[in-house]
Parts: C-alpha cells; sequence; structure tokens
C-alpha cells in the first residue's frame, strides 16, 4: 500500500530512507533537527509507540488520531498557548499523508543548503504499512529499537542514542506513548525481554523495508 494515503486513526509502519540508500543524517546534529520536525509536523496528527534514526533511513511507529482527536489536541493546545505572545491560528484539519510529506521537505530543503545538495533525499513514496495485530505491535518494536545492531552500527542496540528505546527506562516526561507501550508488553520487565530475544521478523515480514 505504498501509494495510498495515511488514514484516520490507524496503526502504521511508517518507514523510509534516503534516494539511491544515501544517507540522511551525516553530522550528529541532523538527527535532533529531524526529530524537532516530525514534533511540529507529525505530533499534532498522530501518536508515536516507537521510533529509530538510523543513518540512511528510519522507522516509526504511530498512530493516526481520529479527526475529533485531532481537533482535541488542537483545543489543547491552544489552552497552553493562551497565555504566549504569539497569536492562535484556526483549527484547520491536517491530512497525515500531507504532514508527513511537509516534514520532509522541511529538512530535505535543510539538509541539501547544508551539505551543498541538490535534488531529492528521500525515496517516494515513502513506506507505511498498517499495524492490526497484537503479535505484530510487539515485535514491531522490539524490531525497531533492535535495528541498529541489526545493521551493525553498534553491538549493542541498548547504546543506540537516537532511537526511543532508552524512554522506557526513564520517568522524564516524554512525547512517546510510554505507559501505553509498557502495558502492551505486561511492564517493563516483559518489554526488555522481547527486547533481548531474537526478533522473529517472519511476524512482521509484510512490514519491513526491503
Amino acid at each position: 500500500m505504498p501509494n495510498e494515503p495515511l488514514q484516520f486513526g490507524q496503526y502504521y509502519h511508517i518507514y523510509n530512507r534516503g534516494n539511491n540508500r544515501e544517507s540522511l543524517f551525516v553530522e550528529a546534529r541532523n538527527y535532533p533537527h529531524f526529530l524537532r520536525l516530525y514534533a511540529r509536523h507529525i505530533q499534532p496528527i498522530a501518536q508515536t509507540f516507537a521510533y529509530c534514526l538510523l543513518i540512511n533511513h528510519f522507522h516509526f511507529f504511530i498512530r493516526t488520531y481520529t479527526e475529533e482527536e485531532q481537533e482535541q489536541y488542537y483545543l489543547t493546545r491552544r489552552l497552553v498557548q493562551s497565555s504566549e505572545i504569539e497569536p492562535i491560528s484556526p483549527f484547520k484539519l491536517r491530512r497525515p499523508s500531507r504532514a508527513f510529506n511537509n516534514m520532509f521537505i522541511a529538512y530535505a530543503r535543510a539538509f541539501n543548503k547544508a551539505t551543498n545538495r541538490t535534488g531529492a533525499l528521500f525515496e517516494t513514496p515513502f513506506g507505511r504499512e498498517i499495524v492490526d495485530s497484537d503479535a505484530y505491535f510487539l515485535t514491531l518494536i522490539a524490531y525497531i529499537h533492535r535495528n541498529p545492531q541489526k545493521h551493525s552500527l553498534v553491538g549493542d542496540f541498548r547504546e543506540w542514542k537516537w532511537s526511543s528505546f532508552s524512554t522506557f527506562l526513564s520517568s522524564k516526561p516524554t512525547k512517546v506513548e510510554r505507559d501505553e507501550v509498557l502495558a502492551w508488553f505486561g511492564g517493563l520487565d516483559a518489554f526488555l525481554d522481547w527486547h533481548v530475544t531474537d526478533v522473529d521478523e517472519m511476524i512482521i515480514a509484510p512490514l519491513l523495508l526491503d
């Protein structure tokens, strides 16, 4: 379903890589910039359950908000902004696919400018696969977090800085749905057990980046 627009209220594995497998992140500062853009464009339209940024590709596990949830997010944010100086724009429904495309365009523009590069940075269309079973949920999260080790970027996936794994070991505020994810696994101990057991990729083969 590579060209099907993202639907409201649906769980997805979102993934993409650099055009011609080129690097998406060439400096340490690229990673936090990408996550800032993600927060700006995607946080208003989706929940995030897990993510991992690698050198030439990335993975996110999300659930897009329903139209009603998206408006509620806006109204909640509006209450926070009401005491701020910047004006508050009226609510406008955001199409999830457009939000991701806008994020990719913003990142590519900044990346190309910083590296004196031209042309497409990401493969198009970006990958999206519906996640619709509990087995997929748990296996996909472990797969995403273990990806840096799978690609030999680190000897132990727990050492990789640019994934959401460490979020689940912390009590700090986070935009990742930590409590909900841990409840799926049945607690932190079970979450950790899933991550140190080899992931059966056959379970989620249809959801994976080739």
